[in-house]
């Protein structure tokens, strides 16, 4: 179970941002009678998403390395960069991005910038998600 949890972090980090991204927060915006609703909500979701982001990512950190041992697993070496890569994104977007969009101060600008730092994140959590595999590939 140790080998894959990793993979199940990294899997449920990459998930739920896919789901959010390409499906939820799309059909926010198709269903409910209002942007200004859809926004909000859309708001409230990506907090959520926020703290999924940070609370995998500090886990994946915390199993990098075996009990009593001052190496990093393999996998991790290779996606120590993504893990803190994504985790960063994930709270400049909270807390730098976000707060600018629900302002109103220059949406074009930071909706844009949100978008591309939310894509990069998902990125992110893709490459660490792969980086246990490409591992085993590289040790055998």
């Amino acid at each position: 179970m140790h080998e894959r949890l990793p993979v199940l972090l990294a899997a449920l980090w990459w998930g739920s941002l896919t789901t959010l991204g390409a499906l939820v927060v799309p059909l926010l915006f198709a269903y409910l009678p209002m942007p200004a609703m859809a926004g909000n909500m859309a708001a409230r979701l990506f907090a959520a998403q926020t703290w999924v982001s940070v609370v995998c990512g500090l886990l994946l950190m915390v199993i990098s390395r075996p009990k009593g041992d001052v190496a990093q697993y393999p996998w991790a070496r290779a996606a120590m960069l993504f893990i803190l890569g994504g985790m960063l994104l994930a709270v400049l977007v909270q807390f730098g991005v976000a707060p600018r969009i629900e302002a109103r101060q220059n949406l074009r600008l930071w909706h844009s910038a949100g978008s591309v730092m939310f894509g990069l994140q998902w990125l992110c959590a893709l490459m660490v998600a792969s980086a246990p595999r490409a591992a085993r590939h590289c040790l055998a």
